[in-house]
């Protein structure tokens, strides 16, 4: 199959993402080809093919920050063709051609054998946000921080690392407060094993420097004011594990938190893990993420509502995960 379909993204004469052909031919270097089956649709996905913020940085791009697939051909010893993987990040859908295709060629050690315990549509139901969720949970559990120090919260809970993060920590034993700006989720949330919902309004907003002492943890993927009244609300040595920025870059906060408290934040990156340290994400994912929980999170779409789907993300119009099936 030397030509195989993909979503295309160009800048002239105006940004743009259409559904296209490529030819194998312009794939980029790498020693694995893989015949991808399955992606699914992050926040950084949609900022991409929108172009609602600079993620793409070489054009024509392929979209798609993450991918399941089978080893199609190989010229390293660590895979073979047949072989299932999963790669998330390592500049996919942002400088090396993406995962909304047939096919990608990519470095050996961008990627993760895919764990027994999913299939390749589990594994894309988890994803880079379910990935990012897992990583934000262990550096709460290495900074020492365990359910008995009392709740934790997740913002953004009703989108892709919210949900699954939800899932995790209440799997663990943590009392857990769900923030949303949909109160129609909160059912959904409940059943993920949120113990508590609040409106999002109470943290969105401009505030104190310091707040009362609310919850131990959280795990935050809405930055900005949002995260500044996190950290204001978080209790004595408590950490803030910081992933996203849905509602903004900035962080108009204080130095009050960290000195007059102990707070600490936390900076989860998802793109450049070591290898190690993916093994170990996907491995706890397997033990401690309900596979209930997985498939009442989950939508699956087809590879032609991708471009739909991404604008829909951005509008907070899609809640948990969304499963593309590429066909």
């Amino acid at each position: 199959m030397s030509k195989f379909k993909a979503i295309r993204i160009v800048k002239e004469p105006a940004y743009a993402a259409s559904y296209s052909e490529f030819d194998e031919s312009e794939l980029m270097d790498g020693d694995v080809t893989v015949r991808i089956s399955h992606s699914t649709v992050n926040y950084k996905d949609g900022l991409a093919i929108t172009g609602k913020s600079p993620v793409v940085r070489r054009f024509p791009m392929i979209p798609g920050v993450d991918f399941a697939g089978v080893v199609e051909s190989s010229s390293n010893p660590e895979f073979k063709p047949g072989d299932a993987v999963v790669l998330n990040g390592w500049g996919l859908g942002e400088t090396h051609l993406g995962a909304y295709a047939q096919k990608a060629r990519v470095k050996a050690e961008w990627l993760v054998p895919l764990p027994k315990e999913f299939s390749p549509a589990q594994a894309m139901a988890i994803g880079t946000a379910g990935y990012t969720a897992q990583l934000a949970v262990l550096a709460l559990e290495k900074h020492g921080l365990t359910p008995e120090r009392g709740p934790v919260l997740v913002t953004g809970a009703a989108g892709g690392v919210g949900s699954v993060a939800v899932s995790l920590l209440a799997t663990l034993g943590w009392h857990v407060i769900a923030s949303t700006g949909r109160p129609e989720e909160a059912e959904f949330l409940k059943k993920l094993g949120a113990a508590e919902i609040i409106d999002r309004a109470e943290l969105s907003g401009p505030g104190r420097p310091l707040w009362k002492e609310r919850w131990a943890a959280a795990v935050d993927s809405v930055g900005s004011h949002t995260l500044a009244n996190v950290l204001a609300q978080t209790k004595y040595e408590g950490a803030v594990a910081a992933c996203g920025l849905a509602q903004g870059m900035d962080l108009p906060a204080t130095v009050a938190p960290f000195i007059l408290r102990g707070v600490s934040l936390l900076g989860i990156d998802s793109v450049m893990q070591p290898k190690a340290k993916r093994l170990a994400a996907w491995a706890r994912l397997a033990r401690d993420l309900d596979p209930a929980k997985l498939e009442a999170l989950t939508t699956t779409i087809g590879f032609d509502q991708v471009i739909e789907t991404a604008e829909k993300i951005l509008a907070g119009k899609v809640r948990g995960r969304v499963v593309v099936e590429i066909g």
